[in-house]
């Protein structure tokens, strides 16, 4: 079968699709279109296929070609050896892993001078067959027929021939593959402490003597223990059970010999076999398991962190209000950032209410001059070091706003990654005169604005929803990562007016070059009248504005089609709709009942699909669809502003900030991060924390369990436990006072995130410290 079939329909089997959908999609990825494009505008070409199956497809697709070349350099190694026979190029053509078709190319392999390349130069290989030939035979007797001036007597010669023997059983494909099915089903990993480790890795203690089944080992678990491992704490050790495993394993090493009776022959063979086990072939299924599991436990870390990163980017924006961000400090001082509907830096100040100076009346006026000149509508508090005590400042400062002022709501908002911004090289071009620390405030105010906007300018890994990220293949973590964000800002649409060069470098056929070439020509030029204005950008040709034009919106522009997702490519069929509706364009935008009299099947034609046409309609109903939600806030408690503070049985609510294979942790105003165990999650069984939960969700919780000491905050969203339900839920935004206090849905700093979590112990605390 060619390569190419082959992949094709391998993967579609995996994406539920089928090998014409795989063969098409592969064929615009490879002519240089983005996913997000194909899975928008190219519906007729793939079928449909979605952007979770375009990502899938891609993704395998690699692996595949790259097993494929691999396939080919192996068969033409053993073609060159001239040892390559028709059922060696069938069991070649059938591997279906990498992992396979190394198994049979272990004998052909070029190979360091082994004990058994000696043994055979020294002429033990016709032992080898005589003892397996003749089993009745007393090995040590046919072995004295082999004794020479090379081989020193008896036991070197049946050592030798052992020798020859076990590197075969460890180069037999179907033998390898046997043991690896029976370790994966069979096998447990266990982790003991290594002495005298017990205080410097007491962070790992829950596994200072571990034992489970690898197959069911969770991600969170096996990351742990590598970890423990890494820094020497713990060992490792993958193996069947002790008392019945190791014998099953001998088992099947012998049967890879063949049948063996009870003659010496068959006893020496049989002996070989258990010291092949031992000796090399279960620490060749340690090394293969050991593997296995970390790619495991890795692939399922990237995706939590893949799919709160997602969750984080879409979250609910406040919109375009004036808003002032304030980056909490004691020492230091308060830092504020005024800014305009549209993000625009207009105001900044510092003030220190707190110690040394305790300037708390300057702090007040400062604060309600800020408010009074600008019309301030929010205030963003970051959730770091003294936000607490910055919001009782802010509530204080609301409660002396004059009778029927507008009263601005004030909400806190994660800090995570917004120091890195600050001191990036981008943020420098930004505010080139203004100081590190108000820059924070900057970021702190525009993300409550818009999230997805500001969050951009942080490197992923930066903003703390990952678990174990620093562990992780970092190449494979950027990859996912890059791909989430993309996704995210392509599903939300990019203001071209209003963007900035990091927002537009993730529209689909841009990138950080074309990005900075958009905002130079914008800041030459002035806005961009149209989209087809965009061919105008130096170096951005035909195939980059077909791939991102759908994406970049125009508003109040001279084409209403601009501030949809239309595409430039359909505006004829789109406008030939319109017409038949018999209505301005622009009153037709918006009001669905103006094309229920039209069905999409009259508008298809041989350039556009069914597909394109129903998006077409869908884009005229709601044009422009923003699919984030609507923003979202919680309220904290009065009076629980510590650890300190909390009491078992507690009913309170706060705001999902990481969710993890485990559980998920919730911010509730104490500067530490409460965990909800994944079997406090609901009422039922809960196989994964996201069927219930996601990052930014706003949740009731009731304190289960305080540990002021270890920092661990316990909470429960079971009904039985006191708690609500989980799920998201919409709180009022009060205005100040005394009231509880509005927050954004986001993530914690990463220092904070490691609360709460009871009885799992010390090794993911420091997991989620690392984040």
């Amino acid at each position: 079968m060619d390569p190419a079939d082959r992949i094709a329909r391998l993967i579609a089997t995996e994406i539920d699709a089928s090998p014409a959908q795989v063969a098409s999609a592969a064929q615009l990825l490879d002519g240089g279109a983005t996913v997000p494009f194909v899975a928008r505008y190219r519906k007729e070409a793939t079928g449909g296929l979605d952007g979770t199956q375009l990502r899938n497809l891609s993704e395998r697709l690699a692996y595949l070609r790259e097993m494929e070349a691999r396939r080919a350099a192996i068969l033409g190694s053993i073609r060159d050896q001239g040892k390559l026979t028709d059922d060696l190029a069938r069991a070649l053509a059938g591997a279906e892993t990498k992992a396979a078709l190394e198994d049979l190319y272990l004998p052909f392999k070029p190979k360091r001078r082994t004990k058994a390349m000696i043994a055979r130069e020294n002429g033990l290989e016709p032992l080898l067959r005589a003892i397996q030939a003749d089993r009745a035979a007393d090995p040590a007797v046919l072995a004295r027929g082999f004794v020479t001036e090379a081989v020193a007597d008896v036991k070197a010669a049946l050592d030798g021939t052992r020798d020859i023997l076990v590197e075969e059983l460890g180069e037999n494909a179907a033998l390898l593959g046997a043991l690896r099915d029976f370790m994966r089903a069979e096998a447990f990993i266990a982790a003991r402490l290594v002495a005298g480790k017990e205080q410097a890795g007491a962070k790992f203690s829950d596994y200072f003597d571990h034992r489970e089944k690898w197959a069911s080992i969770p991600a969170h678990r096996a990351l742990a223990i590598l970890r423990a491992a890494k820094e020497e704490v713990v060992t490792i050790e993958i193996a069947p059970d002790a008392d019945t495993g190791a014998a099953r394993a001998e088992g099947i090493v012998a049967q890879a010999i063949g049948p063996l009776g009870s003659g010496p022959g068959d006893q020496w063979l049989r002996q070989v076999a258990g010291w092949a086990w031992r000796v090399r072939l279960s620490n060749t299924m340690y090394i293969d398991l050991l593997t296995e599991l970390r790619k495991r436990a890795h692939d399922e870390a990237i995706r939590v962190f893949a799919r709160n990163l997602r969750d984080l980017l879409l979250a609910a924006p406040a919109g375009p209000r004036v808003t002032i961000g304030l980056d909490p400090g004691i020492r230091t001082g308060v830092k504020v950032a005024v800014v305009d509907a549209t993000g625009k830096l207009l105001d900044t100040a510092t003030i220190y209410p707190f110690q040394p100076k305790n300037d708390l009346r300057g702090a007040e006026a400062a604060l309600l001059a800020l408010i009074a000149r600008h019309g301030a509508d929010l205030i963003a508090i970051g959730n770091g070091t003294a936000s607490r005590e910055t919001e009782r400042l802010v509530a204080e400062v609301l409660k002396r706003l004059p009778r029927g002022a507008r009263i601005p709501a004030k909400v806190i908002v994660s800090e995570a990654g917004a120091s890195v911004y600050s001191a990036s090289e981008l943020a420098a071009k930004e505010f080139p005169d203004l100081d590190v620390s108000l820059r924070g405030a900057v970021s702190i105010a525009r993300r409550l604005q818009d999230p997805l906007a500001e969050l951009v300018k942080v490197p992923p890994e930066a903003i703390g929803v990952g678990q174990y990220q620093h562990d992780v293949d970092q190449r494979q973590l950027a990859r996912a990562l890059e791909a989430v964000v993309e996704d995210a800002v392509n599903a939300v649409g990019v203001d071209l007016n209003m963007a900035s060069a990091p927002l537009l470098a993730h529209v689909a056929g841009l990138g950080p070059s074309l990005a900075q070439n958009i905002v130079a020509w914008r800041d030459e030029h002035g806005a961009f009248p149209s989209r087809a204005a965009l061919k105008k950008v130096a170096g951005l040709g035909p195939r980059a504005f077909e791939q991102c034009a759908g994406f970049l919106r125009i508003r109040d522009g001279k084409e209403p089609l601009d501030a949809s997702s239309v595409h430039p490519e359909a505006y004829g069929v789109a406008r030939r709709i319109v017409a038949a509706c018999g209505r301005d364009i622009r009153a037709i935008m918006g009001d669905g009942s103006a094309l229920k009299s039209l069905r999409a099947e009259q508008f298809v034609d041989g350039e556009f699909g069914l597909p394109t046409i129903r998006d077409i309609f869908a884009e005229l109903e709601k044009p422009a669809r923003d699919p984030r939600p609507g923003f979202v806030t919680a309220a904290f408690a009065d009076g629980v502003e510590d650890i300190g503070d909390l009491r078992p049985g507690m009913a309170l609510e706060g705001t999902v900030t990481n969710v993890a294979a485990f559980g998920a942790f919730v911010d509730i105003g104490v500067h530490q991060d409460g965990l909800v165990h994944i079997s406090q999650l609901a009422d039922r069984f809960v196989k994964d924390p996201n069927e219930v939960v996601k990052v930014g969700d706003v949740v009731r919780v009731r304190v289960t369990e305080v540990d002021v000491a270890r920092k661990r905050i316990g909470l429960t969203m079971r009904k039985d436990g006191g708690a609500e339900a989980g799920g998201p839920r919409k709180a009022a935004a009060p205005a100040g006072g005394g009231k509880p206090q509005p927050r954004q849905g986001g993530g914690k700093p990463a220092q904070s995130a490691e609360a709460g979590q009871g009885a799992f112990g010390a090794a993911l605390l420091d997991a989620m410290r690392k984040r």
